[in-house]
């Protein structure tokens, strides 16, 4: 091999050296301050991984003379301000995307065996690093790790758990939110028409107005808040929908290996797993849900519409608000204000038990602590309300 040669075989290999070198720093700085034994297991075996590839580097440095670049052992900005984080993973996630685009072009223009031999090795592994990070950034953890760390049963409970608890909010959303919503509503309002009541010794109008103009701004801060996660989240789900289609575009064949595997996970057999992918990859944008669905365990069915979000809550704060209210359309002075708060208790109890609905709590356990603190809040706004009245006279 001619010295020119060598010298640009040389020097790309010093920068895989490097490329790998600066990995390993990264992921040996992540995992020294990730709390999750799992996770931290995961980032240790690719920091051990990136030295394996730095070492087949140098080695490979030596025999053709060469010298290796100096390593300071420094890692950048980024992961001396984070931890591993999902923006900071991302980051690792795109590093090791480049490297494998740039040891696939090495393939092709190396002309060196030894070193091409090297790549084919190193190229297998960081796509793993890659499928392994994607699953990081969105909180699952790659069945391989959990395998591996089945001595540990508690890293095991904890995976499990997390799964467990990913389902139960999916499962009870709409349950918890209407529940919220009322439970909002009502103890707002009971709080408003216990402190004017105090006020102005259950005055009707007075009442019915603080009431009624309460109801409308709760229902409405509730609708609004409801509506922006919901298109928040939409929003979001696009954002990372985008992320994969440019992911696929950029390498097919690696995004059609991944589905084939989540199908393979799944328990379907790998002929099988590969001949439904390429079924699906004839429409690129089944490919692309069918993918994202399995990677962000989201499908777009799944997420809330905005403004059914909006108007569940606001109606169920609505309904809630009104609850307190009702007895002064009726009545006034202290019967109105005796019905309102016995109606109120009543309702705080039954908000309390519809909780055990989406809680492992007893209903009548979750019913009377509900009961207590309303009670405590009605007691508290209508001394505050008596004292302001006074106050004002």
């Amino acid at each position: 091999m001619k010295n020119a040669d060598t010298r640009k075989l040389l020097d790309a290999l010093s920068q895989n050296w490097q490329a790998e070198m600066r990995g390993f720093h990264a992921y040996n700085a992540f995992a020294e301050r990730d709390s999750d034994p799992i996770r931290k297991h995961i980032l240790r075996n690719l920091a051990d991984d990136e030295a394996r590839h730095a070492a087949m580097w140098a080695k490979r440095i030596h025999e053709l003379g060469g010298t290796l670049p100096h390593d300071d052992g420094k890692v950048d900005n980024l992961v001396n301000r984070l931890s591993a984080s999902a923006t900071a993973l991302r980051r690792l996630e795109i590093d090791e995307s480049r490297d494998i685009a740039r040891y696939g072009k090495q393939i092709e223009e190396l002309g060196d065996e030894p070193s091409i031999a090297i790549l084919n090795q190193v190229i297998e592994d960081e796509q793993e690093h890659y499928r392994e990070l994607g699953s990081l950034i969105r909180n699952h953890y790659p069945a391989s790790a959990v395998a591996e760390m089945t001595a540990d049963p508690k890293s095991v409970i904890a995976e499990l758990l997390a799964k467990r608890s990913n389902a139960g909010k999916q499962a009870a959303g709409w349950i918890g939110d209407a529940i919220y919503g009322v439970n909002d509503g009502l103890g707002a309002i009971f709080g408003i028409v216990s402190g004017v009541s105090g006020a102005t010794l259950g005055n009707q109008k007075y009442v019915l107005f603080a009431g009624i103009a309460g109801m409308v701004a709760s229902a409405l801060s509730m609708g609004s808040g409801a509506y922006l996660a919901a298109k928040s989240e939409g929003e979001i789900y696009e954002a990372e929908l985008a992320r994969e289609r440019e992911a696929i575009r950029a390498n097919n064949l690696e995004a059609r290996e991944l589905l084939s595997l989540y199908y393979q996970v799944k328990g379907l057999p790998q002929e099988d797993s590969d001949r439904v992918v390429e079924h699906i990859a004839k429409d690129p944008e089944q490919m692309l849900r069918a993918l994202a669905s399995e990677r962000l365990n989201l499908t777009e069915e799944a997420l809330s519409n905005p403004v059914t979000s909006a108007l569940s809550g606001a109606l169920s704060t609505a309904v809630g608000a009104l609850l307190p209210i009702i007895p002064f359309f009726f009545l006034s002075g202290y019967p109105a204000v005796i019905v309102s708060a016995v109606v109120s208790l009543i309702a705080h109890f039954a908000v309390g038990a519809a909780k055990s609905l989406i809680t492992v709590r007893s209903w009548w356990t979750s019913g009377f602590e509900m009961t207590a603190i309303g009670a405590v809040e009605g007691l508290v706004t209508y001394v505050i309300g008596i004292g302001l009245g006074k106050l004002g006279s």
